[in-house]
This record gives C-alpha cells, sequence and structure tokens, in this order.
C-alpha cells in the first residue's frame, strides 16, 4: 500500500521544536479531500436548494441587493458596486462569477421571470455581455417576493464566511422558483438541468396540491402541461415531459416558430419569430450556410437576420422558385438549431441532500416550505402584537391615574425606584413601567386615551385573527393558497411556449418537395386551435373522444389552398391550410389535440378572439356575422387581392364586438341569437340584405336593458338540430362555479321577425342569474371544459323554458363533434 509522508521541518530559530512525521495513506487522503471537494462544489456552488429555487450565489446577490435598497422603485446602481458588495460579504468566489450570476438574472431569454432588471448592455443571445462597470442593475419586481419577510423570522440566519455577518439559509420564496425559472449547473458526479414554466400555470398546480394533497400526476399536469420557455418556440412530443414529471427525468424537443409567407412578388420565404431555448439567430445562419454550401440543404436562396428592439426576433429565409417551403422547413428542422433537444434533469438539494424529484415532489416541497414560513411569519407577528398589547395596557392603566402616576415620579429618587414604585403600586410589569417612564408629556391628553383605546381593540382582533390561523391547519393552508393567487394574478403572464403532441417526423421524413394540393378540411375548436385533415376521412358521429373535439367552425379547401379567420373584432385574416398541423386519419370522432392555437400564425390582440372559418369561393353565398349588441349582416363575397393579408368585414360601433359568424350554404338558412337573459330568436336568412365590407349592418334582435348577445350562427331549418344552453351565476363564471346545461330541439321555436325580442330558451335555477354559453346546430354536439376535457350534455328537453341539469364543469365551449356534411 502507498503511503505519503507529512514532515514538520524544523524552525532554525526555535530549539524546542520537535519534528513530527506521519504516515498517510494515500488512497484514504485523495479519498478523503475528493468527498470534500465534491461536497463542497454540491452544497456551495452548482446545486440550487428546492425550497426556493436558488444556488448560494443567487441566494447572496438578492439578499445583498435588498440590504442595499435596491429596490425596483429606485434607481440603479453600478453593476460592479452589487459586485463588490456580495464578494466582501457573502461570497468569496472572484467577481467575474458574480456578476456572470447576475448578468443571468437579468436575461429575459434566460429566466422566464427576471430577477434582477438590467440597465445597459446585458448580452444576447449570441453575444456576451459590458463588463461589470459599464452595467447597471437593480432588483426586479419578482425579486421582492423573494425577499419578502426577512425580517419577519420567517427563514433561519447562517454565519457569512468569516463570521462577521450572517445571511439567509434560503430565502422566504412567495413563488416557486425553481419550477418558473429553471436551472443548470455541473456538480461533481451529477448535474441539474431544469426548464422554466409558466408561473400562473405552476401557482394553479401548487393551489390544487394544497386543497388536494393526495391527487395524482395527471390531476397536476391539467395545471401544468408542460415548460414554458423564455423564448417560446414550440415543443413537440410530450412523452418526455410526462417521464420528467414522474420520475424527474426525461427529454423533449423543441422547434423554432415559423410561419410560411411571400417575402416578395415572386418568392415564398419562412419567417422565423422564435428560436428553441438558448439558441441565438447567428447560430442557425452560420448553421444553415454551411449546410447550402456542403449541399445539404436545398432551396434556401438567401438568409438575412431583420430582427429588432421594435419587432422582436425575425429571421428570413428565402425559398428558391420550384421548391416546397414545407419540405425547407422540414430540412431546417432536422439539419439546424431550430430544432433542439432539452434533457430535464430535475435534481436539487432538499433538506441538504441532493435528489432527483418529479414535477409533485417539487411542489410538495415548496408548498410545505412555504407553509413554514407562513406559520413562522404569523407566530412572528403574533409575538409583536402581544408585546405592543402588553404596553398599551399598561400605558392606559397609567393614563387613567396619570396624577398619581406623575407624583410617584416625581417623589422618586431616581429612575430605578420610581420603575420599582410603578411596578408595585400599580401592578405593572418591567416593560410597561419603563414604557411609562419614557412617555413623552404630549401623549397625555384625552386625545391620546381615544388613541390607546382603539389602538388596543385593533390588537385584539389582530391577535385573534393571528391566533385563528396558527390554530387552525386549514385556515393556514387557505391563507398560502390566497397568497399563491395573489402573486399569479400581479405577477402571471401568457404561455409563451405551444405544446405540440407530435412532432411529425413520420410526415416530415417523407415530405415530398411539391406539397400534393389535396381537398382538406381545416377545423377551428373550442379553445382556438386550429388543424388540417384530408378530405374524406372517416368521422363517425361516435367513438372515443379525445380533448378539444368540440369543433364550432370548419370550412373545405386543399392543402395549398387558402381561407379566412373571421375574429372578434370584425376582421377576416387570409391564411394558408399548409402551414396548419396536419391532423392523421382516425378511426374515431377527429382530434384537435394535436392543433396550434391561432395566435400561432396571425397577430392577434390581447381581447381579439378567432371566431369563424371562411371560404373565399365567389360563389358562395357570403359570411353572417352577429354582434354583443344585436347587429346582423350579411357579407357579399368581395374580397382584396392576395396582397391583402387582413381586411374588416363590418363596421363595428366603439362598444360592439362580434359573437358569431358563418359562411352560409345557399341563403336559405335560418339566422339564431341567443342572449345573455335567455332568449332565443331566429329569422330567415333571406330577410338580411347583403352588405359590402364596410357597411355596418341592420337591427337583428331587440334586447332587453344591460343583456347582451352570447351566440350568433346559422341553421338549415329543414335539418335536425338542436339549442344547447349553460346557464350559471354572473360572478362565479370566471371562477369554479358550477354550470346547468340544458338541451333543446330547435323546432319547439316558432320563427319570428328580424330585430324582435324572441323567447324564452332557458329557465334559471336558485343562484342563476345569465346565460354562460350557448349553442345552435345539428344534433351531434359536445361541450368541453376550460381544460379541453368532454362534458357530456343532458337528454333533450321537451319544454323550451325549461331548467337545466346542474354540472360541476365551467363550460368553455359548445361545437361539433365532427364537420358538418
Amino acid at each position: 500500500m502507498s503511503h505519503v509522508t507529512r514532515r514538520t521541518s524544523k524552525p532554525p530559530l526555535d530549539p524546542d521544536f520537535e519534528e513530527n512525521i506521519v504516515d498517510i495513506d494515500v488512497a484514504d487522503e485523495m479519498q478523503g479531500a475528493f468527498l470534500e471537494y465534491a461536497v463542497s462544489v454540491i452544497h456551495s456552488r452548482a446545486l440550487p436548494d428546492a425550497r426556493d429555487g436558488l444556488k448560494p450565489v443567487h441566494r447572496r446577490i438578492l439578499y445583498a441587493m435588498s440590504e442595499m435598497g435596491l429596490r425596483p422603485d429606485r434607481g440603479h446602481v453600478k453593476s460592479s458596486r452589487v459586485v463588490g458588495e456580495v464578494m466582501g460579504k457573502y461570497h468569496p468566489h472572484g467577481d467575474s462569477a458574480i456578476y456572470d450570476a447576475i448578468v443571468r438574472l437579468a436575461q429575459p431569454f434566460a429566466m422566464r421571470l427576471p430577477l434582477v432588471d438590467g440597465h445597459g448592455n446585458f448580452g444576447s443571445l449570441d453575444d456576451g455581455p459590458a463588463a461589470s462597470r459599464y452595467t447597471e442593475a437593480r432588483m426586479a419586481p419578482a425579486a421582492l417576493l423573494m425577499v419578502t419577510g426577512l425580517d419577519e423570522d420567517t427563514v433561519d440566519f447562517v454565519p457569512n464566511y468569516d463570521d462577521q455577518l450572517t445571511q439567509p439559509d434560503v430565502l422566504p420564496a412567495a413563488y416557486p422558483n425553481l419550477l418558473v425559472n429553471g436551472t443548470t449547473g455541473i456538480a461533481v458526479g451529477m448535474a441539474t438541468n431544469m426548464p422554466s414554466h409558466n408561473l400562473v400555470e405552476v401557482i394553479g398546480a401548487a393551489r390544487h396540491l394544497i386543497a388536494n394533497p393526495d391527487c395524482s400526476l395527471d390531476d397536476l399536469m391539467k395545471f401544468v402541461p408542460g415548460p414554458d420557455l423564455p423564448g417560446g418556440g414550440r415543443i413537440v412530443g410530450l412523452d418526455g415531459i410526462r417521464d420528467a414529471y414522474a420520475t424527474g427525468r426525461g427529454t423533449f424537443k423543441t422547434r423554432a416558430t415559423a410561419r410560411i409567407e411571400k417575402t416578395s412578388a415572386r418568392r415564398m420565404g419562412i419567417i422565423v419569430t422564435e428560436l428553441p431555448y438558448m439558441v441565438g439567430p447567428e447560430k442557425v445562419i452560420e448553421k444553415v450556410k454551411t449546410h447550402v454550401q456542403s449541399k445539404k440543404l436545398q432551396g434556401i436562396a438567401d438568409i438575412k437576420d431583420l430582427s429588432d428592439r421594435e419587432n422582436g426576433m425575425q429571421l428570413v429565409i428565402e425559398i428558391k422558385n420550384g421548391f416546397n417551403p414545407e419540405a425547407v422547413l422540414e430540412q431546417l428542422y432536422k439539419l439546424t438549431p431550430m430544432e433542439d433537444s432539452f434533457g430535464i434533469n430535475n435534481v436539487a438539494l432538499v433538506d441538504g441532500t441532493p435528489r432527483t424529484l418529479g414535477l409533485k415532489d417539487l411542489l410538495r416541497v415548496y408548498v410545505d416550505f412555504r407553509t413554514d414560513v407562513v406559520r413562522r411569519r404569523t407566530e412572528y407577528r403574533l409575538r409583536k402584537r402581544r408585546e405592543r398589547l402588553h404596553l398599551v395596557e399598561g400605558l392606559l392603566l397609567a393614563i387613567l391615574d396619570i396624577d398619581e402616576v406623575i407624583q410617584l415620579i416625581r417623589s422618586s429618587d431616581d429612575a430605578a425606584q420610581a420603575r420599582s414604585r410603578l411596578m408595585t403600586v400599580f401592578e405593572l410589569s418591567e416593560l410597561q413601567a419603563t414604557y411609562i417612564l419614557d412617555l413623552q408629556l404630549r401623549r397625555l391628553t384625552r386625545f391620546s386615551l381615544i388613541e390607546l383605546e382603539a389602538e388596543k381593540a385593533e390588537l385584539l382582533a389582530a391577535i385573534a385573527e393571528l391566533e385563528e390561523i396558527l390554530g387552525d391547519t386549514g385556515v393556514l393552508l387557505r391563507l398560502v393558497s390566497s397568497e399563491l393567487a395573489d402573486v399569479a394574478k400581479t405577477h402571471g403572464t401568457p404561455r409563451r411556449t405551444v405544446l405540440l403532441e407530435s412532432s411529425g417526423e413520420e410526415k416530415s421524413t417523407a415530405a415530398p418537395l411539391e406539397v400534393p394540393d389535396e381537398p382538406c378540411w381545416v377545423l377551428l375548436s373550442s379553445t382556438g386551435l386550429l388543424a388540417r385533415t384530408t378530405d374524406g376521412d372517416p368521422v363517425p358521429t361516435d367513438g372515443p373522444r379525445a380533448p378539444h373535439d368540440a369543433i364550432v367552425s370548419a370550412v373545405r379547401t386543399t392543402a395549398r389552398g387558402t381561407f379566412g379567420l373571421v375574429t372578434s373584432t370584425g376582421r377576416m385574416i387570409r391564411m394558408s391550410a399548409v402551414e396548419l398541423p396536419h391532423l392523421p386519419p382516425s378511426a374515431g370522432a377527429p382530434s384537435l389535440a394535436g392543433g396550434a392555437p391561432a395566435g400561432v400564425y396571425v397577430d392577434l390582440a390581447p381581447d381579439e378572439k378567432p371566431l369563424a372559418l371562411g371560404s373565399f369561393d365567389p360563389d358562395s353565398p357570403g359570411l353572417a356575422l352577429g354582434t354583443r349588441n344585436g347587429v346582423v349582416k350579411r357579407v357579399t363575397q368581395e374580397f382584396p387581392s392576395e396582397r391583402n393579408a387582413d381586411w374588416e368585414v363590418i363596421a363595428l360601433k366603439d362598444d360592439d364586438v362580434v359573437v358569431g359568424a358563418v359562411e352560409l350554404v345557399d341563403g336559405s338558412e335560418d339566422l339564431v341569437f341567443v342572449t345573455s337573459d335567455a332568449n332565443l330568436l331566429r329569422f330567415s336568412a333571406e330577410s338580411v340584405r347583403p352588405q359590402g365590407r364596410g357597411g355596418g349592418g341592420v337591427a337583428g334582435i331587440k334586447l332587453a336593458a344591460g343583456q347582451h348577445v352570447i351566440f350568433f350562427g346559422a341553421v338549415d331549418p329543414e335539418a335536425e338540430n338542436i339549442v344547447v344552453t349553460a346557464a350559471g351565476a354572473a360572478e362565479t363564471l370566471l371562477d369554479d362555479g358550477s354550470h346547468s346545461l340544458k338541451v333543446t330541439d330547435f323546432a319547439e321555436y316558432p320563427s319570428k321577425g328580424r330585430a324582435t325580442g324572441g323567447v324564452r330558451t332557458h329557465r334559471f335555477l336558485r343562484g342563476e342569474d345569465t346565460l354562460a354559453k350557448a349553442w345552435v346546430g345539428a344534433a351531434g354536439a359536445r361541450a368541453s371544459a376550460a381544460d379541453g376535457s368532454a362534458v357530456d350534455l343532458p337528454a333533450a328537453d321537451t319544454k323550451r323554458d325549461g331548467s337545466g341539469a346542474p354540472v360541476t364543469a365551467v363550460i368553455a365551449g359548445i361545437g361539433w363533434v365532427r364537420p358538418r356534411p
């Protein structure tokens, strides 16, 4: 066995020094030294704590900035000043490591919810940041949520590196930062790589776990369906995500968001607006040029980066004439970083030990930690209020007999004797007596007595409330859940990353250079998803139903044809069918679970919603539209040139929006309005004279005061049609309140003249005061909840003004199971 000798040399000026030689086993020494190094790296550098989701350097940066007062409402300071403060007091590992950590916390393309508000050049996906002396920083609003409560004994403090100061062992973290912002790190023998998620979705899952501790992973994935990356893009293939949520390890693919459109009068191009996580446009350009020169990529004429601050990222790839842009796009996904893989490895510290955690484990660790934080904060506040109440009660006793108190103090030899005599005569504690001795004379007024009595009442009420929280675990958990909901409401943002079930690899590997221009259906679901399916696919009326099957609009076109999307603002947007996800043939009812939101392909205003699809067939009778204020319009089939991407089909008043649109088949249909106070009006489409695009329509239905239209559509009066209505209470429609559903034969409703009030279609139950949803169309409809899951419809009611059957789900949409014939 090998040994090493440690010899302590004899100092020449110390005759009493005795030489000491120790033989040490080399293997033991190396093993011990390596283990100490590994533990130091794991705990002090590489792995985040599962409670606040921060590594030590990030935690120390936020704490130092909080202590420096660098709040979002104050000015920025030099980043080098923050680096010096952190390095000198808490993190003695070099300025470059600290500044790199500050930069990452400030980069919006790296953090889903940035914690540092940076001013200056903090880098981009392709370039590094400027030096710390050139940039400035302060805390971002989300960082305040991480440190709020540090002064209320919510977490433990530990000594800093030289035992001169203390620092928090963990931050209070008012939201699940580890899931929201993700992390990456390489330790000794292990690594972590976690994607970011949407704040609203993660908090929704955490609240559900608080209310249902035994919930399943599938229940949580209804709230958190997948990661939400800072740069957006698309995630294709969700099986790996579910594996990661179950076991802590999994892989998914990210794709760039791209659309195909004309870039010039004679050329088509691919416009890339979002790239996979941490992939910059220069990386893509370099890879494209390399493959074009080696002839691995064909069909590309030019590539330009037109990104700027105003319009965001815009990478334009021009396609040579004669090449199929869709096939070229698939080559780009295959050969360039426009498609990338992300390996999830959820390793974090739990009680100081590295653990691989699934979604439920991560949420459980955070919920338990946050519950403890709120409990400790409540105990601190209760202790402070009891201490204050103790002083106020003593002060009230003194003020009630203030003359005797003054005489007693004046007759005392010193403060100690006065304190002792006050404690004896008035039965006060030492704290109360000291407080009275420190009392200022201006407090000895009648108004001060009133103020003290009011303060005592407030303190007693606050103490009772805090004791209730500490005495009832249910109340404590509800408080934690309520605070999380407030965070989501204040700091939540819409999802950026689109989740797609399938990557379409089986289709892309055999994609021809020329897409066959075959007939197809374009479908729009009640949840706003678009897809196309081959014409002639089997679409039976029964069979298995998947999420998002409620189809609200369908139009026939061809794979390389165009169609129109009508929105709530009265716009028609020209779209290309070839851009949409193609759904494979299905033996059951077609599922739009593989579709994509309309907002992926067109720019929609924040309140603008996709309503219906239309064709550009010049022989069609045209569109029929109905508005919230009861206006109806038939639009003539007059279309601008193909250079126009969108145009108005109705001139709306400022307070009006389109609620329904449908393309007529032959003009003999009945038009139908349903109002919020449960009235239905049907009249012939022939009674409405067609108008040009600039027309504002005519009166469709007469509305009662304060009411509005919730549904407009058209039906074949000779076909078998039904009316589906969902009623509820107005104040709970956006929460978890229940609805009542009713189905009625459309033939039960008489036809009336245009601009009349219609007849009652739904009688409200107790607690109901409005119709939430309505739908009129061919038999075979279905309802869907907010998450896209199916809601069974009740049996048909023979009474047109009868009440509905209660259901627990909140109805988000109603539509066909399959396209209309």
